[in-house]
């Protein structure tokens, strides 16, 4: 078997972090492979329209967007490839990516493989879920609402959050929470329960996501845990926030995480890892923001080390 040549940088993931690392390596010179998993172009192809990405005076599709940048991406001489990375070797120079039926060498490596939302699995929920009235992203998607009843499920600070956002746009906000308590902090949760526009339905727990075959969510249908009592909110969003979860597992370890499994970087960088000429961008590791452009803004900076870094210790 023929040894595999040495890739300057891989990049894992076709997000807004891993195509603007690759427009940003490629315009170095740096001759980048992408490789791209099951969902190209990461969370934000299901998202109808982005209207807070800068550059876009009137929105533009998700899908679009990232089309865009692809294309850009690939004007300045990136590959891509459709493969998932099975298990890593960062212990010795190349690195090595096993994508199981072939092993890939890399000087540098520049992970943006995203995370996942977790969802409820009730019924109806993967049918309307982008762009339908089923999301995860309040800042993303809030203002479709506007004068609109909406629910929020959840009972954490993100959950709180959400819901005090959408009291900006919304005509009511409902937290759905299987507790009669929230898990959120003394202030957010006090600044969630006592909001004039935000209901409360405690100990309540989603059953069915409605409107399936309108195409739109019409309503969220919620039992009580208690009483076994079953009610209909006539909501036209509902936002899902019990949490994320990031696709690091091939790389942690040997990885740093922190306790909710996020990538952990380095002191005094957004980007760097504790393994010199890894680096990470995106939702992986920003548990706080988990926006389009500021994902776009660490896989440029990703970029811009992985460059300093080649120019100073590979060969």
């Amino acid at each position: 078997m023929s040894t595999p040549a040495i890739e300057n940088v891989v990049i894992i993931g076709t997000g807004c972090a891993g195509l603007t690392a690759a427009i940003y390596t490629a315009r170095a010179s740096l001759n980048p492979l992408v490789l791209e998993g099951p969902l190209p172009g990461g969370q934000l192809t299901t998202t109808s329209e982005v209207e807070n990405f800068p550059g876009f005076p009137h929105g533009v599709d998700g899908f679009q967007l990232t089309q865009n940048m692809r294309e850009q991406a690939t004007r300045f001489g990136t590959r891509f490839e459709q493969a998932l990375v099975k298990s890593v070797d960062f212990s010795s120079m190349p690195r090595k990516l096993d994508l199981g039926d072939r092993i890939i060498l890399a000087k540098a490596v520049i992970i943006a493989t995203g995370a996942s939302p977790r969802m409820t699995g009730i019924p109806g929920e993967k049918e309307l879920y982008g762009g339908k009235g089923v999301t995860t992203c309040a800042t993303c998607d809030g203002a479709f609402y506007r004068k609109m009843e909406v629910a929020v499920i959840g009972g954490g600070d993100s959950a709180a959050e959400e819901a005090l956002f959408l009291t900006r746009f919304a005509s009511k906000v409902y937290l759905v929470h299987r507790r009669d308590s929230l898990r959120a902090s003394k202030i957010m949760a006090d600044r969630a329960t006592g909001h004039e526009k935000i209901e409360m339905v405690w100990n309540a727990v989603p059953v069915e996501v409605q409107g399936v075959k309108e195409g739109a969510v019409s309503g969220l249908k919620v039992r009580d845990v208690k009483t076994n009592a079953e009610r209909v909110l006539p909501v036209k969003g509902i936002f899902v926030a019990i949490g994320h979860i990031p696709n690091t597992g091939p790389f942690a370890p040997p990885l740093e995480v922190d306790e909710g499994g996020y990538f952990k970087p380095q002191a005094g960088s957004q980007v760097r890892t504790n393994i010199p000429g890894i680096y990470v961008a995106g939702d992986c590791s920003d548990h706080v923001y988990r926006q389009a452009i500021t994902a776009a803004g660490m896989g440029c900076a990703a970029a811009i080390e992985a460059e300093r870094w080649l120019a100073e210790h590979a060969g």
